[in-house]
């Protein structure tokens, strides 16, 4: 845990300035707190499912995302469900997911998760990037997730 504080001299601020200033400065605190374990269970993953893939592609270069998506159950779900995991690695929300989106790709499914390698990252948006403009696209999540 790590505490952070700054003094400062306010002056004319009347005691409604005060309140406002102690508010953001609880929002900003509160802001600060470690962000929870990441799951993808909305979609209707398993956990344990979850955590054995991930273990299955623990090692540097080991990860395969076709065997990953059929290891968490992704491959079997409804489109629904394929596009609000999509929605979740697309955290930029540009309605793409990107090298760099990719390259995290693990962890967001657990936030202790490893990085994909360059090469490991290059494959899966190959595979994905249909359309060759260098991102995937929702339709092209869901079809290389089908498919």
């Amino acid at each position: 845990m790590f505490h952070v504080s700054r003094i400062y001299k306010v002056e004319g601020l009347g005691r409604g300035g005060l309140h406002h200033l102690a508010e953001s400065s609880l929002r900003i605190h509160s802001s600060l707190r470690a962000k929870p374990e990441l799951n993808m269970s909305f979609a209707g993953l398993n956990d344990a499912d979850v955590a054995a893939a991930l273990a299955a592609c623990a090692a540097a270069d080991s990860f395969n995302h076709k065997a990953f998506f059929a290891k968490v159950g992704l491959a079997s779900k409804s489109n629904d469900d394929v596009k609000k995991a999509f929605y979740v690695i697309d955290q930029d929300k540009s309605g793409f997911i990107e090298e760099d989106e990719l390259k995290l790709f693990l962890q967001n499914f657990s936030a202790s998760a490893r990085a994909l390698t360059d090469a490991e990252t290059k494959a899966f948006l190959a595979d994905g990037d249909k359309d060759g403009d260098g991102m995937i696209g929702v339709d092209e999540f869901a079809a290389m997730i089908k498919g």
